[in-house]
């Protein structure tokens, strides 16, 4: 970001599985931008280690626990963040799970867990958020699905699923909240270069491989690609756009 760029100064932004992976990349850019940063992971370690490392490079950020599955923990960790940040106006959905397999092959165990992580999370955040975003009179919703849940994808039918849901519901939001001068849009990134990637297909490495020649650009996102997606639309410069699906995926799919 460009030295004395702060679009986002004196905003405070809540970014779910901050911690590490893409979280991380999106929770980094938009402190550089000024932000207060809530670092909300169910990792606590670690979140505590990227707060440490976001503090040195003096920016603001504060770590707590959050299980998306619960919404009880949802409502407190807005509340904590009203508490020492003085409110929130920007929510990013950002935790996530997946297990690849054939449909067929999985269990009723991997689909709750893959509902409850992927869906519900992104339900209980904005239902614990949305009222602290309308008490300060407007706010930015972005919620991270997949190019999964546009075209779908080979071994992750559920998850699949889960993603075009965030889409369907983040659009009807962007409905109901357009009167409270609240964005809500959804960024879908293709295959981007995470741990949460490579566990998945640590046991199938040729689909990796093949997923990599099938992009145009020829290489995986990086987590750094999704946060200047993330921070624009969290911005001012998007006040104007709402409802929208944004494609960060090399130019993996291009459908309208």
């Amino acid at each position: 970001m460009p030295a004395g760029i702060t679009r986002l100064a004196g905003k405070v932004a809540l970014v779910t599985g901050a911690a590490q992976g893409i979280g991380r990349a999106i929770a980094t850019r938009l402190a550089e931008e000024g932000a207060r940063v809530v670092i909300a992971d169910i990792q606590e370690t670690v979140a505590a280690s990227t707060v440490k490392d976001l503090k040195a490079a003096g920016c603001t950020a504060l770590a707590m626990k959050l299980d998306v599955t619960s919404l009880e923990s949802a409502m407190a960790a807005v509340a904590r963040a009203a508490t020492e940040f003085g409110g929130v106006d920007i929510l990013v959905n950002n935790a996530g799970w997946d297990k690849l397999e054939p449909f067929v092959q999985s269990t009723p165990e991997t689909w709750d867990k893959v509902i409850a992580i992927n869906f519900r999370g992104v339900i209980h955040c904005c239902r614990a958020a949305i009222p602290q975003l309308q008490a300060r009179g407007g706010g930015k919703i972005v919620s991270i699905a997949s190019d999964a849940g546009r075209v779908g994808s080979l071994g992750e039918a559920v998850y699949s699923g889960c993603k075009a849901g965030i889409i369907g519901f983040s659009k009807t939001l962007a409905r109901e909240l357009a009167r409270n001068n609240i964005n809500v849009n959804v960024v879908c990134p293709g295959p981007t270069e995470t741990a949460l990637l490579h566990g998945v297909m640590d046991t199938q490495p040729k689909v990796l491989d093949a997923m990599k020649r099938s992009i145009p650009m020829r290489r995986l996102g990086q987590p750094q690609d999704l946060a200047g997606a993330v921070a624009f639309l969290a911005s001012p410069d998007a006040d104007y756009v709402t409802g929208q699906v944004i494609s960060v995926s090399g130019g993996l799919t291009m459908a309208g």
